[in-house]
Formats: C-alpha cells, sequence, structure tokens
C-alpha cells in the first residue's frame, strides 16, 4: 500500500459535528494517520539497505537461505510492523494523482518508495521482489507443491496485471479513489484488522499460492509490470549458474514461478514467406485489437464512473426528482439542504463521465495493443541452447541456485574476476 494518509493528510474540509447528548462516537478513518516524519525517513533508509542486502546476496553471494532470511524479516517489519504501509505498489496512484492533479504534491518518502526499486530493477534486476516486497514475501513463505502454469495460460493471466494498473491509474486521477490500497489482499493480515471480505479474499490467495506460486505478483501486482519491463532492462541479473550452464536439468523443475527458459532446439528452418505471412497477420491485426479495446472503453466508462460519489450522487438526485425513487438518502438529503442547484450537481457529474470516458477508452486500447504484442512475442521462435532466467519475469529469488552443481564446484581465480567484473 501507498502513505495513504499522506494523499489526505489535511484539514477536514467539513469537521464532525459534535455530539454531546449521544453517547455516538466518530468511527476510525480506513486508513491509518500518517507516520512521524522521522519514522517515514527511517522506512526510506530500512528500504534502501535492504534492497543492497537483497542484491548483494542475489547476485554475489549467491545464497538462497540468505535471501529467505532477508525475506522473513523483510516481512515482519514492513508488513507486520509498518502494516503494510509505505509500499511502492500503491505508489503509483499517489504518483498518478499528482500528475493529473496540480494541487498536489507527492510526499518525498513515497516518491523515494516508487522510485528506489525501480532504480535498483533497471540495474540489478528485482531485488525489491527478491525478499523485500512483504505482499511478495508472505505468498513466498507457503509454497509447498507448485504446479506448472502452462505458458499460454500464465501469458493470458498477466494481463490481468496490465489492467489492474491501468485502472488503478483511471481511478486515482479521476475518483480519486486508491484501488490498490482499497484491494490489498493482505493488508488484512498485516494490521489484523479488515472487513470479512478482504479476509477471505486474502485467504483464497494464499490457498492458491500453496499450489500456484506468487499468484498475485504474477498475474496482478501492478507495480510488477513496471518491474517487469525495467528488469528486461537490467544491466546485471540473476544467473543460475555461476558460469556455463552444463545441461544437466536439475535446475529445471527448482522454479515454482516458471521463470527458467528451457533449451529451445532449433526447429525445422521456416520459409521466409512462412515467416513473413505470420507477421503480416498479427500487423494487420494489431489495429483490429486496438480499436477494439478502445470501443469496449467507451461502453465501460459509465459504468465505471459510478465509482466517484458525485456520479452517483447525481444519478440520485435525478430519479428521486422524477419520481421514480420515493425515498431519499443521507447523502441527497444533505445535499439538498445546501440549496445548490440539481444542474450543478449534473454538470459535474457530465465533466466526471468525460474524463472516464477518455481515461476509459485509452485503457482499453492500451489493453488491446498488450494482448496484440504478446500475440506478436509467442509467434517469434528464438534458440536457447542454456537453462536461462525470464529476465522480466524472475523475483531474483534464488531458489534454483542450489540446484546447479558448478555452483558447489569452486570457482577459479579468474572465474572469480569475470564475475567480478
Amino acid at each position: 500500500m501507498s502513505l495513504c494518509g499522506a494523499a489526505f493528510a489535511t484539514e477536514q474540509r467539513f469537521p464532525p459535528p459534535e455530539f454531546t447528548e449521544t453517547h455516538h462516537q466518530v468511527p476510525h478513518e480506513q486508513y491509518p494517520a500518517p507516520s512521524a516524519a522521522a519514522i517515514q525517513y527511517l522506512d526510506v533508509a530500512v528500504l534502501f539497505v535492504a534492497l543492497c542486502l537483497a542484491t548483494f546476496l542475489a547476485l554475489k553471494l549467491r545464497s538462497r537461505n540468505a535471501v529467505f532470511a532477508l525475506m522473513v524479516a523483510c516481512l515482519v517489519y514492513f508488513g507486520f510492523w509498518r502494516k503494510g504501509c509505505v509500499c511502492p505498489i500503491g505508489a503509483i496512484q499517489n504518483v498518478t494523482l499528482a500528475l493529473a492533479d496540480p494541487g498536489y504534491t507527492v510526499p518525498l518518502v513515497v516518491l523515494a518508495y516508487f522510485l528506489l526499486p525501480l532504480a535498483f530493477t533497471v540495474l540489478f534486476g528485482r531485488s525489491f521482489c527478491a525478499a523485500v516486497c512483504p505482499l511478495g514475501a508472505i505468498q513466498d513463505a507457503v509454497v509447498v507443491r507448485p504446479v506448472h502454469v502452462p505458458h499460454w495460460l500464465a501469458a493470458g493471466l498477466r494481463v490481468l496485471a496490465y489492467a489492474y494498473l491501468g485502472g488503478a491509474v483511471i481511478f486515482a486521477a479521476g475518483a480519486p479513489a486508491f484501488l490498490i490500497c482499497r484491494y490489498d489482499p493482505f493488508v488484512g493480515f498485516f494490521r489484523v484488522s479488515g472487513s470479512l471480505g478482504m479476509l477471505l479474499f486474502g485467504g483464497v490467495v494464499l490457498a492458491v499460492g500453496l499450489f500456484v506460486g506468487r499468484p498475485y505478483c504474477r498475474f496482478l501486482c501492478p507495480y510488477g509490470v513496471l518491474l517487469q519491463w525495467m528488469s528486461r532492462l537490467s544491466r546485471r541479473h540473476l544467473t543460475i549458474t555461476p558460469s556455463e550452464c552444463t545441461q544437466c536439468r536439475l535446475c529445471e523443475d527448482s522454479c515454482p514461478f516458471d521463470a527458467i527458459l528451457k533449451p529451445a532446439p532449433a526447429r525445422e528452418p521456416e520459409s521466409r514467406r512462412a515467416g513473413i505471412r505470420r507477421l503480416g497477420w498479427l500487423l494487420v491485426l494489431l489495429p483490429f485489437l486496438v480499436a477494439a479495446g478502445a470501443g469496449a472503453g467507451i461502453l465501460a466508462h459509465a459504468p465505471l464512473s459510478r465509482i466517484h460519489p458525485t456520479v452517483r450522487l447525481a444519478e440520485r438526485v435525478v430519479l428521486e426528482k422524477s419520481g421514480r425513487l420515493p425515498d431519499t438518502t443521507l447523502e441527497s438529503r444533505t445535499f439538498y439542504e445546501t440549496d445548490k442547484p440539481a444542474e450543478a450537481l449534473l454538470g459535474q457529474a457530465r465533466a466526471i463521465r468525460r474524463q472516464f470516458r477518455t481515461g476509459s477508452i485509452l485503457l482499453g486500447a492500451f489493453l488491446g495493443l498488450v494482448v496484440g504484442c504478446r500475440l506478436l512475442a509467442l509467434s517469434v521462435r528464438r534458440k536457447r541452447t542454456d537453462y536461462q532466467p525470464d529476465r522480466g519475469g524472475c523475483f531474483s529469488c534464488g531458489r534454483c541456485i542450489p540446484y546447479c552443481p558448478v555452483e558447489k564446484k569452486p570457482e577459479s581465480l579468474e572465474t572469480r574476476d569475470e564475475r567480478a567484473g
């Protein structure tokens, strides 16, 4: 989660009334109050140190046990002690809100949380996912009998993360509503509280995680999309073997996250015409997918906009004034008492819907582009001679390292110099 309170840590616009004749108590806010500044900067320092340690333990020390120990420590600190807040995943919404609303400034702590893991990822791979992220750690700890997810199915499920990222951006900019924070599946466990529905959702994710390694990280995490992009550009990355691969196949089933690419022998040569024809059809299909996604966004913008309270209130007022709803609600009665003309409220709702219409079209076109690019990627035939980590999907957790017999051999001075360089 992000620094939820920081987004709205200002004086209340409408102070709550004083209940002098009753025993009513004002309920607590949904999110915890912002931490003291010193604690927030301490969190950033701990995050930086943890990222450095995760990088060193995975890339230099190459110790799965050490990475696991750091993972447990980060789960305790960032998860159960800091209660999952601040978190780079939810910080996406703060950054989006700052870009959409000139009156909002991203707190420096949130900006640091958002940028630090991305910077480490573009340099060293997904060190944040390896041991620092509490959401990943709690899932990694429960994997007991992992099963293989077919490549085509995993590729399709990963589109959900792109949809979640796009939806979170739209709602943070247009509502503003922080969906990532609201529907975090594990925050209820970290805070030992929460609604029954969210606790059940988190329990289901962990139950699935017994057999499907890190399902939230692989198929839902919106920040994971950004990390995947950065990791493919990383200068250095975790390798399965410290030197050459001996094709022993011992690491083949070691990764519960299906992030190890197996050797792909050269297939029978394909005619140039067949390859060009397949690529041409996919390129022709791409704009149709983008257009179809944009069309779906147009159809979806009205129901999506109803998450905004102003839109819901405007629809309620119209129905009440037309007599189709005989009863009023607390929100509609409060609106009537302000003597604000209904036309002004409807004008605000129409403006918000226009914003959602634009955002929904962009989201639909983006998802169409994602699907098209995935089809293009699946159509490309690559030749591999060694077992290699998928640079985008690998969490740098080090599970594959103990399985490699080359890892257990003493290295020559020349090899160590090559690794150090």
